[in-house]
């Protein structure tokens, strides 16, 4: 690439300047610390000047170069001073020779700000006290300047015979750039590693750096769609291009990108898009590194806003600039992934896999073994492969780019690479023709809804450009993010993970994860409508608007065209419109409030749609990302499919609640039946109704075991712990004096002994005292630890209402010891205060930014709001917070009140946000 910038630094004035200052200095320390001071100029000048112009709009490739450049003379400089001024010899023999050369990342000419500087200081034969000295005194002069150096002294004959044996210190060398010092030597050197050690290894060093990648790609998460992506190792990144460059020097030896056109490995076109995606990344790069200072490689939440910006990024109607910025960045990724996976795979089809005996020993050309697919003639099958039978296979029938990857899932078949080439090069085909030919929306429906993989298909057809083309709405979300915690992937790989997710809950491979899902599937009365929703759930994310309405216009607008019928075609549509609803109620209702389950109901109004919703849903939660789906929100949905299932099957007892209560009494006198009956009699009534109807019976048993222990002890205070394994929580029962700040307290305790509530039932009995249930989310794997951890937690609790814990500056050490990676974000406060949600309380809806001790103060400032909270359930999605209260008045009854209304949203609002500027907000002890 050319250099139309100026240099940083002007290598030779330097190299003289240093050489006239340590000239002019007699103490050895003295020299060195005024070449050194020198130095550090120049190099916080030189990096200043290329921040500088990248930010002025300099390519990233010609930042990365520049600064190569200006440690290439750094490095002479600091040579000519050692062996001019620190060690010269006047007459130097054979052996006092030495080559500085360039390996690794370096040697490619590239190096970002907070780069290692690789050297490799090679020598003719054995070292020598000159060249000991030499290299020491230009590696300490390079630490000393805050560089990372990554170093080795060797003569020729060790390079080559390491080389012969480390597929690392191989590729190093295949990297060496010749830097200063005696040139011989590194002619030398680069002349025998391309006789002695790269000639006729080509395949092995393929086959080594493949599994490299693949290993790689496994320790980075197996995605380029993660939405914390790591710029040079993770998938998509700078190392799969240097993967791609280094077998194309080691196999071709060939030192640029033309030269691989020549080869017939890429087209012009495909080689310009290479290069754009290796510009943009190391704009990136380089931007990274300068904006944080050090070595980043990982594009976080806390640096994304903050890049985009200086990218010149900038806000669209759906879409945020740090959005937009990732989306390139995604769509970068996936060009990178798309072309070096065509190559490698070539490489390793071509080259890698071990040719038979006898074309070995004689070199004949392999003979590819082909066979025929039952029922085309277009495609046939090499090595386990499908392939194109002839190179026009797609531009005699466009169709057939469905069909390719219809017969791989069909036939479980790997795709060959010169298939998956011949498919992006044919991308133009897919016009509004074959988008509404029948065959292939056929095809395509029958891959969607496959009993087989249709997870990696999808993902193959979405990584060539086909599904996007085909479904130009699929399109439109390629490679976006979402600027939050909660979602991991990208959309589009969320939606086709949640396909993979779909069909094994179809194939029975997660029945312990979602017993009820995997049990109800197998009833469907239309399967195909629930892989088609599942594509398209979140197809119009990114659209101002709302994106379930959106994206249910797109389902009825896809749906004929997919040879769906009006009613399939409906269903798909309502389940889009409404594939949030049943996690919502789940986790932010209260499951015991006859209205909730009314209320979601009279929206599903029929069985087969709680079926598929139930499904979808958890398709879609488990595909967010690891640890987002447990079986506490598993417990949630079914609790909430079971409640609703007798009320849209006409099973629901009518019978009224005076029964109901009267029927829970006596389920539980019959479970303590070995209680005298006296005792028995007098604990049935200290509870009141409400305790009756929302209180499962083996709970009910509990408590009553928890209470009549204490009783007998003497106790007005005490704590149960029981462990839910499959339901992931554990569960801390608290046995207290009613008090109206009980609550707040539970959950301050709770923070400040890291336990995370998700759940919270508050009962008060008869005789003055309080009954509530905390579920926590678990955190250890056996339930020994995690009882272990709880009872902690409880004895924290019971401290805490004891009085002997100060809660504020309890929670305060937790929260500072809390990574704050939410402050990257910014959620908008919401605060809803309904009455239609429950005939018996008022419900308050709290959302907005996630913070350690957020549950502890919003109930805190409830109790000061002279409310009582009946029970509270706790929701958090990413750094999102959705807190949800029922509550009454201390008469009992709801919040009617206008004003009041008003009041709570104020108040609890600044909770979220502050006081509004010049007001503060009374503080209270607790």
């Amino acid at each position: 690439m050319s250099r139309s910038e100026p240099a940083l630094i002007d290598g030779r004035a330097l190299s003289a300047e240093l050489i006239g200052l340590a000239a002019d200095e007699t103490d050895p320390q003295r020299r060195r610390n005024r070449v050194l001071g020198r130095l550090k100029e120049v190099l916080r000048d030189g990096r200043a000047l290329a921040e500088q112009r990248l930010r002025a709009g300099q390519n990233g490739i010609a930042c990365a170069r520049s600064l190569s450049d200006l440690m290439d003379e750094i490095i002479r400089a600091v040579y000519d001073v050692a062996v001019h001024t620190a060690y010269p010899v006047d007459n130097p023999s054979a052996a006092e020779r030495m080559a500085v050369v360039a390996v690794g990342g370096y040697g490619r000419g590239m190096l970002a700000p907070g780069s290692d500087i690789d050297l490799l200081f090679v020598l003719p034969y054995k070292q020598t006290p000159w060249g000991e000295s030499v290299v020491e005194f230009v590696l300490y002069m390079l630490w000393d300047l805050g560089l990372k150096v990554g170093h080795a002294t060797r003569n020729v004959d060790e390079c080559i015979r390491l080389s012969g044996g480390d597929m690392t210190i191989r590729t190093a060398i295949l990297e060496a750039r010749f830097i200063w010092g005696d040139e011989k030597l590194f002619k030398d050197l680069a002349h025998r590693f391309d006789t002695e050690v790269v000639a006729g290894t080509g395949p092995q060093f393929i086959a080594a750096k493949l599994a490299e990648r693949d290993e790689r790609h496994r320790r980075q998460g197996a995605s380029r769609y993660l939405v914390e992506p790591n710029v040079k190792e993770g998938k998509g990144g700078l190392r799969d291009l240097h993967t791609l460059f280094w077998i194309a020097k080691y196999f071709y030896r060939v030192r640029s990108g033309d030269a691989l056109v020549e080869a017939g490995v890429f087209s012009r076109t495909e080689l310009t898009l290479l290069r754009k995606a290796e510009n943009f990344l190391w704009s990136v790069r380089c931007h990274l590194h300068f904006l944080t200072g050090r070595a980043e490689e990982r594009l976080s939440f806390d640096v994304q806003r903050e890049m985009a910006v200086r990218l010149g990024y900038t806000a669209h109607p759906g879409m945020k600039d740090v959005e937009r910025f990732m989306k390139h960045y995604f769509l970068h990724a996936k060009d990178v992934g798309d072309l070096t996976l065509i190559f490698c795979s070539a490489l390793e089809e071509e080259h890698a896999k071990q040719t038979p005996l006898l074309n070995r020993f004689f070199g004949l050309a392999t003979r590819r073994r082909r066979r025929k697919i039952a029922g085309t003639s277009d495609f046939v099958v090499e090595h386990d492969r499908i392939n194109l039978s002839e190179g026009d296979v797609f531009e005699r029938d466009p169709v057939n780019l469905i069909r390719l990857f219809h017969l791989a899932d069909k036939h479980d078949l790997a795709f060959h690479p010169d298939a998956m080439r011949a498919v992006t090069r044919s991308l133009k085909l897919i016009d509004a023709d074959l988008r509404e030919n029948p065959v292939a929306n056929r095809l395509f429906l029958d891959l969607l809804a496959s009993r087989n993989q249709p997870e990696i298909v999808l993902r193959r057809m979405n990584e060539a450009g086909v599904l996007g083309r085909f479904v130009p709405d699929f399109g439109k979300i390629v490679a976006m993010m979402q600027f939050n915690m909660y979602h991991h992937y990208t959309v589009d790989e969320h939606l086709i993970r949640s396909i993979g997710v779909l069909a094994g809950i179809e194939r029975g491979e997660r029945s312990q994860d979602h017993p009820l899902a995997n049990a109800l599937i197998q009833t469907l009365q239309d399967r195909v409508v629930l892989y088609v929703a599942m594509l398209l759930h979140d197809i119009a994310k990114g659209r101002p608007e709302d994106h379930s309405i959106a994206g249910a216009r797109v389902a009825r607008k896809l749906g004929p065209r997919l040879g769906l019928t009006p009613a399939q075609t409906e269903t798909v549509a309502w389940l889009v419109e409404h594939h949030l609803l049943m996690s919502m109620v789940a986790q932010s209702r209260d499951l015991g409030d006859r209205k909730t389950i009314q209320d979601f109901a009279a929206v599903v109004q029929s069985l087969e749609r709680l079926k598929l919703l139930l499904i979808l849903t958890i398709a879609d939660i488990s595909a967010v990302g690891p640890g987002v789906w447990n079986g506490w929100k598993g417990q949630l949905l079914r609790t909430l499919y079971y409640e609703t299932e007798p009320l849209l099957t006409g099973g629901h007892s009518q019978i009224s609640r005076e029964q109901r209560v009267a029927a829970a009494r006596a389920e539980l006198s019959n479970a303590l039946g070995d209680w005298p009956a006296a005792e028995r009699d007098a604990y049935l009534e200290r509870h009141y109704p409400a305790y009756w109807l929302r209180v499962d019976l083996p709970r009910k048993v509990a408590h009553a075991g928890l209470i009549r222990a204490a009783d007998a002890e003497g106790r007005s205070l005490a704590t149960a712990v029981t462990v839910r394994s499959f339901e992931a929580v554990t569960e801390i029962t608290v046995l207290a004096p009613d008090h109206p700040r009980l609550l707040s307290m539970v959950a301050g305790a709770c923070t400040a002994g890291g336990g995370n509530i998700v759940d919270a039932q508050i009962f008060t009995t008869t005789d003055g005292r309080a009954i509530d249930t905390i579920s926590i989310a678990r955190e250890f794997d056996t339930d020994e630890e995690e009882t272990q951890r709880a009872l902690k937690v409880s004895r924290l609790i019971e401290d805490a209402l004891s009085g002997t814990v100060a809660l504020p500056e309890a929670i305060a050490r937790k929260a500072k010891a809390k990574p704050r990676i939410i402050k990257a974000f910014t959620v908008e406060t919401r605060i809803l205060v309904d009455n239609s949600w429950s005939n018996q309380f008022t419900v308050i809806e709290a959302s907005g930014i996630d913070r350690p001790g957020l549950l502890y103060e919003l109930t805190r400032l409830i109790s000061d709001l002279s409310l009582n909270i009946a029970s509270a359930h706790v929701a958090t999605f990413g750094e999102r917070a959705v807190d949800v209260f029922y509550v009454t008045d201390l008469t009992g009854r709801k919040v009617t009140n206008a004003s009041r209304e008003a009041a709570i949203r104020r108040r609890l609002a600044q909770v979220f946000d502050g006081p509004p500027a010049g007001e503060k907000t009374p503080v209270k002890k607790a």
